[in-house]
């Protein structure tokens, strides 16, 4: 059974993991108004990785015994004034995320809540990879800032990260 503190936390981070999905589907519609659709796709794909987060805070709630409680999601932003302040913007968000994570575990461990200490883990992990590989992409961008030959084949790389739900996600190509 989950203390009343620590199923408060793990609601906050449920609704934070939503609004990541909504950020990252936001993002997507800006690339895709610059018909820059390989980092439009990256970025779908990375909004449903978002939800399979979700879904396991989810989960873990019922699993010991816990309601969920879903909150008012925040607008995210429309509009960034280039590709690389969106990475810049996911870049930071990750960093956040990681951040809240962490605090999650150290309630954690500070409750002796062990099974949901286990449970933190594959996101501390995951959040070790979402960082890098934003960062990795927003490092490109900062390089090829006036090369826009380059911007446009780094599109080609990330369409091949799809959604792997791309009936539902990508309806209307």
């Amino acid at each position: 059974m989950l203390s009343e503190k620590m199923l408060k936390a793990l609601n906050e981070q449920l609704n934070r993991e939503l609004y990541s999905a909504y950020l990252y589907f936001a993002m997507a519609t800006y690339f895709d108004d610059l018909n820059l659709e390989g980092f439009a796709s990256w970025m779908k794909a990375q909004a449903e990785e978002e939800l399979g987060h979700v879904l396991r805070f989810y989960n873990y709630i019922y699993d010991r015994n816990g309601r969920v409680e879903l909150t008012e999601i925040p607008k995210p932003p429309r509009e960034w004034g280039s590709p690389i302040e969106a990475f810049e913007a996911a870049y930071e968000h990750e960093q956040f995320i990681s951040k809240s994570i962490h605090q999650l575990a150290a309630l954690a461990e500070e409750e002796k809540d062990y099974p949901t200490r286990a449970f933190l883990e594959w996101f501390i992990n995951e959040q070790v990879e979402e960082e890098a590989s934003v960062k990795k992409i927003l490092d490109k961008l900062k390089f090829a800032k006036d090369a826009p030959q380059i911007v446009f084949m780094l599109d080609r790389e990330l369409a091949a990260r799809a959604p792997k739900l791309p009936s539902l996600l990508m309806q209307g190509e």
